[in-house]
Order: structure tokens, then C-alpha cells, then sequence
């Protein structure tokens, strides 16, 4: 039980540090005068939201696939974590956003935030993947 404990927290930070990480770059530095551009987010973003939003996604995702795929070869695991909770963020960060914001440019904000959402998953994918490469003898 400590060993799938330590698993899943290891899974968290399998989430939390490349996707802070990525999203803070990605979306305030390399691409932040394109955002600027679409008019969709505020001048000032509240970074410890952003923060909080994604200890609770690594929580819910740790914990999904500590139950799901644990135990799973890596590139498996990784292929299916990725593509289940790419396709699950993109539903709701993607397409519910271009739904209820207006935006300078629907198709430009589609494109830039799937981008994100692809390489943010296909990096967590297999980090998860790894850390639940091997279930604890019971």
C-alpha cells in the first residue's frame, strides 16, 4: 500500500512539473503575444488558479491510472493514458472554451490550445506510464 501511495504522488508530479512548466512557457512566453492577439484571456492571469487547476487534473489523472492501467508495458500505458486524457482536456479546455468565450480567431484558438493539449499529453503519457510501469507484489 505505501508503494502505490508513493506511485500515484509520483504520478502527480508526473503531471504538475512538465505541464506548469510547459503551460507557463507555452502560453506566456513563447506564444504570449498570440494569445494577446485572440482576446480571450485577461491582461493579468492568476497563476496559483492555474496552479490549483492542474494539482487537481494530476490528482484525478494519477488516480485514474493507478486503477485503470497500472502495471501496463509503458508505450501501452503511455498510448492510452495519452489518449484518453488528451481527448478528455481537450473536450473541456478546448472545445467548451471555444464554445462560451468570444475570441478574435475560433479556428487560430483551436489550433494553438490542441497543439498544446497533444504535446502536453504525449510528454505526461508515457511519465505516467512509467511510474506505474510495475503493480507491488501483493
Amino acid at each position: 500500500m505505501a508503494m502505490e501511495k508513493r506511485r500515484w504522488f509520483l504520478s502527480v508530479l508526473a503531471y504538475l512539473v512538465p505541464t506548469f512548466a510547459l503551460g507557463f512557457v507555452w502560453h506566456l512566453v513563447v506564444f504570449d503575444a498570440y494569445y494577446k492577439a485572440l482576446e480571450i484571456y485577461r491582461d493579468e492571469v492568476i497563476i496559483p488558479f492555474g496552479f490549483a487547476t492542474i494539482i487537481l487534473q494530476g490528482v484525478i489523472y494519477g488516480w485514474i491510472y493507478g486503477r485503470v492501467w497500472a502495471g501496463s508495458p509503458v508505450v501501452v500505458g503511455g498510448l492510452r493514458a495519452g489518449i484518453m486524457f488528451s481527448a478528455l482536456s481537450w473536450s473541456y479546455m478546448v472545445l467548451a472554451v471555444a464554445a462560451k468565450f468570444p475570441m478574435a480567431s475560433l479556428p487560430g484558438f483551436i489550433t494553438i490550445e490542441t497543439a498544446f493539449t497533444l504535446l502536453q499529453f504525449a510528454i505526461y503519457g508515457p511519465l505516467v506510464a512509467w511510474v506505474w510501469r510495475q503493480r507491488e507484489a501483493v
